[in-house]
């Protein structure tokens, strides 16, 4: 018993020492966040509770919409069951709440001046609007995670549905708001477009570090493992290919976009995660500020040419 609690005290030990005063610094910054549940509002509504409703939440209710829409939803059996699984993957939303707050932690310290969003939950038709940011608002629609293997999300190809895990809202918050604050390259060349997702992919990791770089890519560990294992295979054949320079768009389909997998046309690419050149361009971003003494605010405002120049990058082997 002694040995094992001696065992306990020198792991505390190591953890505390381990702890980055960054991070502890961001945690300890006051931060109220309040998180209105209005799908619970909605989908626990009745038609009569509709007037009250559109006059607590005009903006769910567009005045495009009638009235008659709004009470076929309500009376809807599949609310309920929807109402039913949100309850039961969220029957406790503190810890959920808690890594909302610390990605809002994150936004105030990297950038003060952005006012603390009021944050809703909400439900969506279309699954591709996970989380919306929205003047002052952030809405994060609480049936796209459910769970991947989820009944909903039959039909969805499970390249996409395997992000739909609650662990990922944090990760989705900040994936809208890094692409809020990355300026589109005025260049058209591949190494632009990588530089540029890589600046949105590296600004994640710093907002949500704590979520391993799987989840900041929406990949799964195995698609993350192949992507460093065969990193300086994928960047000679990008130099090989000469398509560094290149302006061909059809580039973004086969190594940026959203996919099953990448597209280079040899055997391995069912092995490889969609949008590669995201993650080439995270690691030559990475490398950059690595190598230079350069803050946040002044990566995102440097050329890719700049940054491609001065990041000294060099795949590792």
């Amino acid at each position: 018993m002694m040995k094992k609690l001696v065992f306990l005290i020198v792991l505390f030990v190591i953890g505390c020492a381990e702890e980055n005063p960054l991070e502890k610094e961001i945690s300890a910054i006051p931060l109220d966040v309040n998180v209105v549940r209005f799908d619970q509002v909605f989908l626990g509504a009745k038609p009569s509770d509709l007037p009250k409703l559109k006059e607590t939440y005009p903006l769910f209710f567009p005045a495009s919409i009638p009235d008659s829409t709004w009470i076929y939803t309500m009376n809807d059996p599949l609310q309920k069951e929807l109402k039913t699984e949100i309850n039961t993957v969220f029957s406790d939303f503190a810890p959920v709440q808690r890594d909302i707050k610390s990605v809002l932690q994150h936004l105030e310290y990297y950038f003060p001046e952005y006012d603390t969003p009021k944050v809703f939950t909400v439900t969506t038709e279309d699954y591709r609007k996970k989380v919306i940011l929205y003047q002052d608002m952030i809405l994060i629609a609480l049936n796209t995670y459910l769970g991947k293997n989820h009944k909903f999300y039959d039909g969805i190809q499970k390249y996409i549905s395997q992000s739909f895990e609650k662990e990922m809202i944090p990760v989705d918050i900040a994936n809208e708001f890094a692409y809020t604050q990355v300026k589109p390259p005025r260049e058209r060349t591949f190494l632009s477009k990588m530089i540029y997702h890589g600046k949105v992919q590296y600004l994640k990791s710093l907002l949500v570090p704590k979520a391993s770089l799987a989840m900041q890519f929406g990949y799964t560990d195995e698609k993350i493992a192949w992507a460093e294992a065969n990193e300086k295979q994928i960047w000679t054949y990008f130099i090989e290919k000469e398509l560094l320079y290149s302006t061909d768009n059809k580039l973004d389909n086969r190594f940026l976009n959203v996919a099953p997998f990448s597209k280079f046309n040899l055997e391995l690419d069912s092995e490889s995660p969609g949008g590669i050149g995201r993650f080439i361009g995270y690691q030559i971003v990475k490398s950059y500020m690595e190598n230079n003494d350069v803050s946040l605010q002044n990566l995102l405002g440097k050329s890719s040419k700049e940054i491609f120049t001065n990041s000294k990058y060099k795949p590792k082997k």
